[in-house]
């Protein structure tokens, strides 16, 4: 399946044009120490400041050139666009008529939102003037990059207002969500259009907090020429793009189970519902059931007697279930039944007397509970040297299990040294790594060979999230796990055509969304999914959640 990720919705209506229209970034600016400031920033040749004037009119007349609209006489476009003939041809400062790649606006702004500071920087989701509102996807990945380059940035709306903003306005501005607010921004968009890459930073010289605009504009000033190289990588990494889709990807049959599981604990039996461990290794599940009442704890003791627990997708040990029942808990099992599944194998080769080797990875929760089944008779091997440092009782009972969410190949390595060394061993009776991992791994594989760099969505407590940046590295293609779009370092980009993108199985299907939208900020993005295999397994819920 092929498709061009739609445009955001804008005021314009524009056809798009090429994003490689030009040669570098242009930066507009609307007053002479604001551009100085930025100028003084920047390191690459292409790139370029035009000031604009204050005002939307000023604004708007000053890219009419660049928009193809009336151009005005060469006096008034040099008043305007700043053209000023004491500096003009020195490196920087933007002529009439070159041409540009990528625009950005830099300058000044009121702070409207309580929690800014002269010096802040706010990058633009959305530019509105009350009547227009233009959207910047990508913003989140800028603000980011700017947090990263040791500057306090936040991404979010601004306004566009017709004169300085009084401290009446501002209560106001700020209970409509919006951060900041200039008198320039709405009208440069709205007269170059939207046909290649924009962003938006504005440093808060006057938040009506603190400091004067004396004082903030000092503090604004250094953080727009701090800023400036930042731009400069972003508009390194702006092009067009191909993002290869895996798919199967995001949440498997065990990981959806485990959230319902939790959302319904909830409806049922109100806030707060205690979940031992994260339920799924994902920050972004965890917080969103944080703000619905869950308390995540590490131990049962931080449980208060007689409350509600949710045991986590990954399982628990015999021991922990026994001190549950000896506090009185009331417990809900979350377990992946296809970890249930290892556990019940466990038990029954420690019962017929045999040595279990346990395939997996130290200190990961599914390997301590599995671990715990039997802890007489289990032994964690992760390596070639811990089989050949393997002393069963009786070499010719020896039996295997593996942790659901291992590399297949990384597994298989380490079961072949296991049967070298022990050829009677025994197998589970069918394949421990979940049809989940081994599908999105056997899916990262195909989009890997043909991109030049693969995100994969995913926390780094992640195990299967993890295997999937691991298969994507030896296929000979760069890989990167993120959380989100904000974790997208610019410099990853630059000289990316073509992009593999995935999700580990406890990684949300909104972060894949996110993630495009993030990349089409920086140019036109087209998405292609890649299906290798289609998933339909469902577990059901336990008795304690049914409705």
């Amino acid at each position: 399946m092929t498709e061009t990720l739609p445009q955001p919705r804008t005021a314009e209506a524009e056809p798009a044009q090429p994003d490689a229209s030009g040669a570098g970034l242009l930066v507009f600016a609307p007053v002479r120490f604001e551009a100085r400031a930025v100028r003084r920033g920047l390191r690459e040749p292409s790139s370029r400041v035009r000031r604009t004037g204050i005002g939307a009119a000023r604004a708007a007349r000053a890219a009419l050139p660049l928009a193809g609209g009336d151009p005005g006489t060469p006096g008034e476009i040099s008043r305007l666009a700043g053209d000023d003939p004491r500096t003009r041809g020195k490196a920087g400062e933007e002529s009439n008529t070159a041409p540009f790649r990528v625009m950005i606006v830099m300058g000044t702004a009121a702070g409207v939102d309580p929690g800014l500071k002269p010096g802040d920087l706010v990058v633009a989701t959305e530019v509105s003037d009350g009547s227009d509102t233009v959207a910047l996807p990508g913003a989140d990945l800028l603000a980011a990059e700017l947090r990263r380059a040791g500057l306090r940035a936040r991404a979010g709306k601004l306004a566009t207002v017709p004169h300085l903003v009084k401290s009446s306005q501002r209560a106001k501005l700020a209970a409509q969500g919006y951060l900041a607010a200039d008198m320039e921004t709405a009208a440069l968009l709205g007269a170059v259009g939207g046909g290649r890459p924009r962003a938006v930073i504005r440093a808060v010289s006057d938040s009506g907090f603190g400091p004067g605009m004396v004082i903030g504009g000092v503090a604004a000033l250094r953080s727009l020429r701090l800023a400036a190289p930042v731009a400069e990588r972003w508009a390194a990494a702006c092009a067009q793009r191909t993002v290869l889709l895996a798919g199967p990807r995001s949440f498997c049959a065990g990981v959806e189970r485990a959230i319902e599981i939790v959302e319904r604990a909830l409806e049922l039996r109100g806030a707060p519902v205690y979940v031992r461990k994260q339920i799924v290794h994902n920050t972004r599940v965890v917080c969103d059931l944080e703000q619905r009442g869950a308390v995540f704890v590490d131990e049962l003791d931080e449980v208060p007697d007689g409350a509600t627990v949710v045991f986590s997708a990954h399982g628990v040990s015999p021991a922990v279930r026994g001190a549950a029942s000896g506090r009185g808990l009331s417990v809900i099992d979350a377990t992946c039944p296809l970890v249930s599944k290892v556990h019940a194998e466990a038990r029954r080769f420690a019962r017929e007397g045999y040595t279990v080797a346990l395939i997996g990875h130290a200190g990961h929760e599914e390997v301590e509970g599995t671990l715990g089944e039997a802890p007489q008779s289990t032994v964690l091997v992760q390596t070639g040297a811990d089989v050949a440092a393997l002393r069963p009782a009786d070499e010719s009972k020896v039996a295997y299990l593996m942790q659901t969410t291992l590399a297949v190949d990384e597994a298989a390595d380490v079961s072949a040294a296991l049967r070298e060394r022990f050829p009677q061993m025994r197998a589970p009776g069918s394949d421990d790594i979940c049809y989940a991992t081994t599908n999105r791994q056997a899916a990262v594989r195909s989009v890997a060979e043909d991109a030049d760099l693969v995100l994969v969505a995913g926390s780094k407590n992640s195990s299967n999230s993890v295997r999937l940046v691991e298969r994507s590295e030896r296929a000979g293609t760069p890989a990167h796990l993120i959380d989100g779009a904000c974790d997208i370092e610019l410099s990853w980009l630059s000289g990316v055509s073509v992009v593999g993108l995935t999700a580990g199985a406890s990684a949300p299907p909104a972060v894949v969304d996110e993630i495009i939208s993030a990349l089409s900020g920086l140019g036109a993005v087209t998405v292609t999914e890649r299906v290798t295999t289609t998933e339909s397994v469902q577990f059901g819920l336990p008795r304690e959640v049914r409705r």
